[in-house]
């Protein structure tokens, strides 16, 4: 089995990386040699071995893999909590897609499976404007995956949602479905799941209670799609 998708979110701080490590784990504890990649990664901090970015950590772990293997994970790291592209520019660096694609291409020859987990929501640019604007899409398109929507239950995220999910769609990348992950504890959300429900095109394949890591449930439903 050789096979990947690539995990966005309608907005930074919504739990992508709380679902794509659980996806990752979720996926080993079925047998499945699973690895998480985070091609890009802004806010990271000083380490004795270069710039470390807590969600590229949260995912090596999940993968099980040591500290060595960090630049596999994440190729590129920026101090800059910011977009990617404004991030790399304040690092003096263009972010070149091909090495992305190169280090992806890596992984995917030594896993069964990998979760790319996106840079904030669908559309952030990765690199612009000069000489032309690159944007996280371009990339997806460039590694020829399918898309899975994180979406933060919380207010707003209804017109996000549906936003995120046309901007994939008109994108030309395959939205295999959507997870609703709960960003407060007790916050009933019923009426709004009903909505998503209702409105998008592609199927609710979990919603995740408030910190409860997602397991193979999950990944058993993406397995089924991809």
């Amino acid at each position: 089995m050789r096979a990947a998708l690539f995990v966005t979110g309608t907005d930074t701080g919504i739990g992508k990386t709380w679902i794509s490590a659980g996806l990752v784990r979720g996926m080993r504890q079925l047998g499945i040699d699973a690895v998480g990649m985070k091609p890009v990664a802004s806010g990271c901090e000083p380490a004795p071995d270069g710039w470390r970015n807590e969600d590229a950590l949260a995912l090596l772990a999940a993968s099980g893999l040591g500290v060595a293997d960090y630049g596999a994970v994440n190729p590129v790291a920026l101090p800059r909590p910011a977009s990617p592209h404004l991030a790399a520019m304040d690092h003096g660096v263009r972010i070149d897609p091909a090495l992305l694609a190169d280090r992806f291409d890596e992984l995917r020859a030594r896993h069964e499976f990998v979760v790319v987990e996106g840079a904030g929501g669908w559309s952030v640019p990765l690199a612009g404007p000069s000489p032309s604007w690159i944007l996280q899409a371009d990339l997806v398109r460039r590694l020829a995956l399918p898309a899975l929507l994180v979406v933060g239950l919380r207010l707003g995220c209804i017109n996000h949602a549906m936003l995120s999910a046309r901007a994939i769609a008109a994108d030309g990348v395959r939205l295999l479905g959507w997870v609703g992950n709960q960003l407060a504890p007790d916050d009933d959300q019923r009426d709004v799941l009903a909505t998503l429900d209702a409105l998008l095109s592609t199927p609710a394949l979990a919603v995740v209670p408030h910190g409860v890591e997602p397991d193979a449930e999950l990944a058993s439903a993406v397995l089924g799609l991809v």
